[in-house]
């Protein structure tokens, strides 16, 4: 593919199970190096200037990237003091989030909802430049997904890249629509002239 996503644009990405998402968001976050091609990430050549953007991503992936033992707030003092980042962001967070009453509890007896709110407040507790976001509304109900909506929908006014198998919702979000096959692309337009008929038939 050949991309530039500007400062502020929302890119969805959009396509069946195994047909390169992840994969795509985890070189953008640094995690894995490109086979060939080049990828420029907030001005920055992947993989040789890694270290200077990953302060500066937010990751929200399948996995919450959270200690089990430790409680929310535990774990997200911890990851305020990887970022430099005043613990009163954590509270804040916490309040924004509706957690302070869930705080003191560990993440293993927490639900899978409640976890994913708190991974939201991980990926976005040092203000990041740039949210990678896999399905990040995956086990939110309406509320809770209205609650984290201000921090990483389009109304948090930050660049975003977003894979989603929720056609409607997601292209919505889009200024961009990447439409992925078996790891090739198969569409890629601006949001208005794509239409949900054309992200279905990915599926197919």
């Amino acid at each position: 593919m050949s991309l530039t996503l500007e400062r502020g644009q929302t890119l969805v990405v959009f396509g069946p199970n195994g047909a390169g998402k992840t994969t795509l968001l985890r070189v953008l976050a640094t995690l894995l190096r490109p086979h060939r091609g080049t990828v420029e990430v907030l001005g920055s050549p992947l993989p040789a200037d890694g270290w200077r953007v990953r302060g500066r991503l937010g990751l929200l992936g399948h996995e919450p990237m959270l200690y089990r033992d430790l409680t929310a707030h535990e774990n997200l003092a911890y990851h305020a003091r990887l970022h430099g980042v005043d613990e009163e962001r954590v509270g804040e967070l916490l309040a924004a989030l509706a957690l302070r009453e869930r705080r003191a509890e560990p993440l293993r007896a927490l639900s899978r909802g409640t976890v994913q709110r708190v991974a939201v407040a991980r990926a976005v507790l040092h203000r990041p430049e740039l949210l990678l976001l896999d399905e990040p509304y995956s086990n939110l109900d309406p509320a809770a997904a209205a609650l984290v909506e201000p921090l990483i929908g389009r109304s948090a006014r930050v660049t975003r890249v977003l894979c989603s198998h929720d056609i409607g919702a997601a292209l919505g979000e889009a200024d961009v629509v990447l439409g992925l096959r078996g790891g090739h692309v198969a569409l890629l337009a601006p949001a208005g002239a794509t239409s949900q008929r054309e992200i279905a038939e990915l599926f197919r």
